[in-house]
C-alpha cells in the first residue's frame, strides 16, 4: 500500500514502509521521506524564492560545500508537466558512491525543490522507487492558499 502526501497544492505518493518527517521554516516547509535503508527524498516549498534556476544553484552550492569533489551535470526535466531545472550529482562519502539529483520548478506560492539521494549499495532496491516518487509529484497550478488545510499528514490510499 502507498501513502499520499498533499499540502499547499503539492502532492506525491510514496511507499507505506518509508517514514515521513515535516519541518516548518520562515521560508516555507520541507518534507523528507526516508527508505528503511539509505535512500531519501526531500521536497521543499520555498515561498521566498521565485527562480527555480537560482534555487537549483543554491542547492548545488550547499552540497558542494559539504562534498567539494562532487561531480554535477546540469539537467532539465519535467515535474507535473512543468519545466524543472536541476543537477545529476555523484559524490563519495564513507567509501560509498552516492547518486543525488535535484529538480526545481515553479509553484503558485514560490518554488519547489526535490532532492533525491541513494548510495550504491541501495541503488538497486531504492533507485527506481525514488524515480517513481519523483514521477508522482503533482503541483497544482491554480492552487488557492486560502483553501489549504495545512495538513501535512499523509493519508492511506
Amino acid at each position: 500500500m502507498s501513502q499520499l502526501f498533499s499540502r499547499s497544492g503539492i502532492s506525491f505518493r510514496y511507499p507505506a514502509h518509508w517514514t515521513l518527517e515535516t519541518e516548518e521554516s520562515d521560508e516555507g516547509w520541507t518534507v523528507t521521506v526516508q527508505s528503511p535503508r539509505s535512500a531519501f527524498l526531500l521536497v521543499s516549498l520555498r515561498t521566498d524564492c521565485d527562480d527555480p534556476a537560482d534555487l537549483a544553484e543554491q542547492t548545488l552550492a550547499a552540497l558542494r560545500s559539504e562534498y567539494p569533489h562532487l561531480d554535477a551535470d546540469d539537467c532539465m526535466d519535467t515535474i507535473s508537466g512543468q519545466p524543472a531545472i536541476g543537477h545529476n550529482i555523484e559524490f563519495i562519502t564513507l567509501d560509498l558512491i552516492n547518486t543525488c539529483w535535484t529538480r526545481c520548478t515553479y509553484a503558485p506560492q514560490g518554488c519547489v525543490l526535490l532532492l533525491g539521494q541513494v548510495n550504491d549499495l541501495d541503488q538497486e532496491a531504492d533507485g527506481t522507487v525514488l524515480q517513481a516518487i519523483r514521477d508522482s509529484v503533482q503541483v497544482e497550478e491554480d492552487f488557492d492558499p486560502e483553501t489549504d488545510d495545512q495538513n501535512p499528514h499523509p493519508s492511506d490510499l
